[in-house]
């Protein structure tokens, strides 16, 4: 995949997410139910759940809110039990859409995502139907003019990265499997490397090439699906373009 269009990707959801604080409270509220309920409710002991908090205070999300998130996920307060839950069906113009989710109600949640990719010009599809598409990688993203690009090669060389690769818009990208995630994460903050962005992630073997109106309504899906309160992340391997980007 372009590096180019992984940025694109990246940089397109994280600023509409940005832009609805209280809806993206909700969404790292459950990723840190998620995190205590697999791991536990200490942070120094679970990475997971050290990780979700920060991304939360990263955004100015009140300590009352994760407090009460952290205890939930451990059973100190009541709730239904949040679990993951993959989603995966077509856009318009044939593209591949991944939806990780977090929810409390599957029999809530499909319906809804059902609905979005039925009435934005896609399907919800079964499961494996695109998944094959798309490997899962952890992703760390730089500002490529202020790091130093051996000494991220060095690190990730020295930690399970797979990939560093430099993109378009002068980031600074680096690859590697799920399982080397957490060691190559606190090696760069041992470094005190900061990233952009940093988290496991689908990304496309290929991406798909569609006419810039196809591609305006993918994205408009996109939104849609991204907005939704229990998904957590939108992958898809629609090469998204400026001009898509600007049409918007």
């Amino acid at each position: 995949m372009a590096g180019h269009s992984k940025w694109a990707n990246i940089q397109h959801r994280k600023g509409r997410v940005d832009a609805a604080r209280g809806k993206l409270w909700s969404k790292l509220s459950k990723a840190i139910i998620m995190a205590a309920q697999s791991g536990g409710g200490d942070p120094a002991a679970n990475f997971k759940l050290r990780k979700a908090i920060d991304d939360a205070k990263a955004v100015s999300m009140p300590k009352d809110n994760i407090t009460r998130a952290i205890k939930r996920g451990t059973g100190e307060l009541g709730g239904d039990r949040v679990e993951e839950v993959l989603y995966e069906g077509y856009g318009p113009g044939g593209v591949a859409i991944m939806c990780e989710s977090l929810t409390d109600n599957r029999n809530r949640t499909a319906p809804e995502l059902r609905s979005i990719f039925s009435k934005l010009g896609g399907e919800l599809g079964k499961t494996g139907c695109v998944s094959y598409l798309f490997d899962r990688k952890g992703l760390f993203v730089f500002d490529a003019e202020s790091v130093d690009e051996e000494s991220v090669t060095l690190i990730a060389l020295e930690h399970g990265g797979e990939d560093v690769e430099e993109t378009d818009e002068g980031k600074l990208q680096v690859t590697c499997l799920p399982d080397s995630f957490d060691a190559l994460s606190e090696a760069f903050e041992a470094a005190e490397l900061e990233t952009e962005v940093k988290q496991v992630t689908l990304i496309p073997q290929t991406t798909v090439d569609v006419d810039e109106a196809t591609g305006q309504k993918a994205m408009r899906l996109l939104e849609q699906l991204d907005d939704h309160d229990d998904v957590q992340n939108v992958s898809t391997n629609l090469n998204i373009t400026d001009e898509m980007m600007a049409g918007e």
